[in-house]
């Protein structure tokens, strides 16, 4: 599959030098970077999420092979579809997927399945790509869209995910994309996202999974996030940091209908 870009000139600028610039006043230059084993960063049109996405991604060394995990807004494609080959055609350049990634993930769950109908048309994915290829030319994708799953499944397959990157022997990212409550009020979404984001910074997926569910947290990107999560503690992160939480409003002016937005480094 050869996958053309779906939201590009909607969510992002579809013009290369218009994008890179924007990506440029998007991410810090300064400061220093670490290791990370995970980050969670949202994906809403730029003007809205990407100063938090660009903070959060200037925190860490870009490694060449990244996994990225996003929710399912389409409903199309199996429960856990993974791309296993083929390249995504973006306005910075074409990324190839790193095919030995996915045959590992393959090999290390059978919840996980070659699905491209999945990966089409989906947004949650897409956006996070130029900020990784800004930050890393010789960047490999390995692309996972994930629907609703339970926490048993979520285990299974974030396990899976910390075993192929192991047997993988090389430095891997995790990119875990969500957005966080969609269309409360600030106060309301500040407070429902903060149950949310504690669980994060405690490490702790299902508590994350729990939180969310139980409080009916409209967080799209909640199964994404905990498998992340499992997979991190799996290779034995031992923090998470919150980068920056913000909302719509920032930019809209409207705060009585927002989409919260946060970024997290887990390391």
């Amino acid at each position: 599959m050869r996958r053309a870009p779906a939201v590009a000139d909607q969510f992002y600028p579809g013009a290369p030098k218009t994008l890179t610039r924007m990506l440029t006043e998007l991410m810090p230059r300064d400061g220093p970077k670490q290791r990370a084993i995970a980050v969670v960063c949202p994906h809403a049109g730029y003007v809205y999420s990407g100063r938090v996405a660009g903070e959060t991604f200037a925190r860490v060394e870009m490694p060449e092979d990244v996994i990225i995990l996003g929710p399912n807004h389409h409903g199309m494609g199996a429960e856990v579809a993974l791309m296993a080959e083929g390249e995504w055609e973006m306005p910075l350049g074409t990324v190839p997927i790193n095919t030995e990634l996915a045959r590992l993930l393959l090999a290390e769950s059978a919840q996980i399945e070659a699905d491209t109908a999945a990966h089409r048309f989906e947004h949650s994915l897409e956006v996070q790509v130029p900020f990784l290829q800004y930050l890393q030319p010789k960047l490999r994708l390995t692309p996972l869209v994930i629907s609703h799953l339970s926490f048993a499944t979520c285990q299974e397959v974030g396990r899976a995910v910390a075993a192929a990157i192991r047997a993988y022997g090389k430095p891997v990212l995790i990119v875990a994309s969500t957005d966080m409550t969609h269309y409360e009020s600030r106060a309301v979404a500040a407070a429902k996202d903060r149950r949310a984001i504690e669980q994060v910074l405690a490490l702790d997926p299902k508590g994350l999974y729990n939180t969310v569910i139980g409080n009916r947290i409209t967080m799209c990107g909640i199964m994404p996030t905990t498998i992340a999560l499992i997979a991190a503690v799996e290779l034995r992160a031992a923090k998470a940091e919150l980068v920056r939480y913000t909302d719509s409003g920032e930019t809209s002016g409207d705060t009585d209908q927002v989409v919260g937005y946060a970024g997290f480094v887990v390391s």
